[in-house]
């Protein structure tokens, strides 16, 4: 079989027996005509030429996606006796990417920047101390009312996978909300509006921490588990506080802490200098 009918079967298997997107099918015919055209004919691959032309490729993800592709490709060949070997050549081990977050001053610099004397002012500057204040997520945000706000503690009632739990919030954060709130003259239940009275939408809000802070709302919650965990707190305080229903999903932020330990002995003892 030549190799443009190989690909063609290759192809047909793609689509029909593994089901896979457009998308998913052009990106594997992509990386195998990149290996043929630097390889020769795929059947008569040997391994070292194979690895020699994944070495091309530095970044683990890009190398991932050819590996992907490729070990489908021979898997396929493999499977209908179309080639003398088979070669399966095992995914590159990427690195744990740690949560992005702020720190307390880039965000006190972001929240310097707001202009307090118009009200849309003393709502994203709320917000924000808000979202930092709590760690909720911006859904449970948007979703809160003043009914949720009882003597320094936020109830929030529309938790992911529909579980109440309380978060105390910062003096601060509760002092900027009841400074917007009396300000403002629309009546709603919600805490957070727009200029037209309405709810705020995810949109608006993503735009409000974009602004003054370059990063998304999830980054302050983010923002809010890691200044936690770098203060000392229990991990399984900020699980609960988080909302988490495992504690796996918040031992992601043990790497934090484990890379500011390095950062600091890095920086302070005189063999890590």
């Amino acid at each position: 079989m030549d190799t443009e009918a190989l690909l063609e079967a290759f192809e047909e298997h793609l689509r029909i027996v593994k089901g896979l997107s457009e998308r998913s099918v052009e990106a594997y015919l992509a990386d195998l005509r990149q290996l043929i055209a630097v390889t020769g004919d795929p059947l008569r691959l040997e391994t070292e030429d194979l690895l020699a032309f994944l070495s091309n490729f530095s970044n683990k993800r890009t190398l991932n996606r050819k590996l992907a592709s490729v070990n489908a490709f021979f898997d396929f060949c493999h499977r209908r006796n179309l080639g003398e070997k088979s070669h399966k050549i095992p995914m590159a081990k990427l690195p744990k990417s740690l949560p992005k977050y702020l720190s307390y001053e880039e965000i006190r610099s972001g929240l310097a920047l707001i202009d307090r004397s118009k009200l849309s002012g003393l709502r994203d500057y709320a917000l924000i101390l808000f979202l930092y204040a709590s760690g909720c997520r911006i859904s449970e945000a948007l979703s809160a009312q003043r009914s949720d706000l009882h003597d320094g503690w936020l109830r929030i009632r529309y938790a992911k996978g529909a579980k109440e739990r309380m978060v105390p919030l910062a003096p601060e954060a509760l002092e900027a909300l009841e400074d917007y709130l009396s300000r403002r003259e629309m009546g709603s239940a919600r805490l957070w509006l727009n200029n037209r009275g309405e709810p705020l939408s995810r949109v608006s809000a993503w735009k409000i921490v974009k602004k003054y802070l370059g990063v998304s709302p999830h980054v302050l919650r983010h923002s809010f588990a890691s200044a936690l965990i770098l203060g000392g707190a229990d991990l399984r305080v900020v699980q609960e506080l988080l909302g988490h229903s495992s504690l796996i999903t918040t031992q992601i932020y043990t790497h934090i802490e484990q890379a500011h330990l390095a950062e600091t002995v890095e920086r302070c003892h005189p063999l890590g200098r």
